[in-house]
């Protein structure tokens, strides 16, 4: 099940074929309240479907435009790859859906373009990182945030060492004995000595050179800390292959075999939770220090033309705060509106949006921690 790219974003964003549809959905990923998934999906197709037909559409034309999701149902596979929610968006150029690490509320919305709101959390980055278990007979890639984890398919990677260095009978070229590493946890280690040795450490920092050009696509447009997990004497080779910038220094250690997903997701919670401390402090901090150089602003006119235009490097934003309005690319104008109406949109996700797009860094953060006593602010780059 793939994660939202940036690619992905602006490509549900220059959707102009309506009708759009946008569906949202929590799942469950174990026990008997995954039976609720596929009723909850197709209800919301029935919805769906009652909408179109009032909207005008012919019944042939609703039913090609959801044959698409209505397949999903009774797809078994499909199921078995949940996460927290279920985003799925449809008109007749898209048909997409991502397994995400949200609980969203159930609803569906049929207009003239895709509602991508409820995708703010995944597209800020906020409280997401990533775990890369690292073995020597298979690699794995989780996504987590705050409150859960989940596996991503990675078909770009090898399976084992084995494969990578595509050997029939590994165990002669690399001799390894068991021992035990910090923490407890036991693995296999390198032995040997000379020239042994270091053909073994070649040979694993090729197979981890597969894995880091295999991330490269996934991680490319990423800002989000990425934790190792294994024996700690594979961290170093690693650390040797990797090309991404934002790899912890600590890792999870111990034979990845020898850990629960929960026990894995916790430990490597609590090596990321101080990471996004400090950069939403020297964030903040950074704002207070550029107050009064032209450089911040706390108006909703001004950031919406900056972010849409690349300027913003920093974004805040108060949680449950709305303001409707319009903006106009064209004429670089923006209407401020009361309540929602017809045109309307909500300028500070298309702030957080166009921020996020622009390569800026979004926090969304409650209104005591607020940097200034606005409900929208922000770092310009220039």
């Amino acid at each position: 099940m793939k994660s939202m790219s940036k690619d992905e974003l602006k490509a549900l964003m220059s959707t102009q074929n309506p009708p759009c549809i946008s569906l949202f959905m929590p799942t469950f990923r174990t026990g008997a309240e995954i039976q609720q998934n596929q009723i909850r999906l197709r209800n919301l197709l029935r919805q769906a479907e009652e909408e179109l037909l009032a909207n005008g559409l012919r019944a042939s034309e609703v039913k090609k435009l959801l044959e698409p999701a209505q397949g999903l149902l009774g797809n078994a596979i499909f199921w078995r790859q949940q996460s927290d929610g279920l985003a799925v968006f449809l008109s007749a150029d898209v048909v997409s859906y991502y397994c995400l690490p949200i609980n969203f509320d159930e609803f569906i919305i049929v207009a003239d373009h895709f509602h991508v709101k409820p995708l703010l959390p995944v597209l800020s980055g906020e409280g997401r990182f990533y775990i890369l278990t690292l073995s020597q007979k298979g690699s794995h890639l989780y996504e987590g945030t705050k409150q859960s984890i989940r596996e991503i398919e990675l078909e770009a990677i090898p399976k084992s060492l084995a494969e990578a260095l595509q050997y029939d009978d590994l165990e002669k070229q690399i001799r390894f004995h068991r021992g035990t590493t910090r923490g407890g946890e036991r693995g296999s280690m390198l032995s040997g000595g000379g020239a042994e040795l270091d053909d073994a450490k070649e040979n694993i920092l090729k197979y981890f050179r597969q894995i880091d050009r295999g991330l490269h696509d996934l991680l490319k447009d990423e800002r989000i800390p990425l934790v190792l997990a294994g024996v700690d004497y594979l961290f170093p080779i690693y650390r040797e292959a990797n090309t991404y910038p934002h790899l912890m220094e600590q890792g999870v250690t111990g034979n990845p075999k020898g850990i629960s997903t929960e026990q894995l997701h916790k430990q490597a919670l609590e090596i990321v939770r101080p990471y996004f401390q400090k950069s939403e402090n020297d964030a903040i901090a950074q704002y207070r220090q550029s107050s009064g150089t032209g450089l911040t602003s706390s108006d909703i006119k001004e950031i919406v033309q900056a972010a849409y235009h690349g300027r913003v490097a920093s974004l805040f934003i108060t949680t449950g705060h709305q303001q409707w309005g319009f903006f106009n690319a064209e004429s670089n104008e923006v209407e401020l509106h009361d309540k929602m109406k017809p045109g309307s949109e909500g300028l500070l996700d298309f702030s957080v949006i166009q921020t996020f797009l622009n390569g800026g860094i979004v926090f969304s953060l409650s209104s005591e921690k607020m940097p200034d006593d606005a409900p929208i602010v922000a770092v310009f780059r220039y």
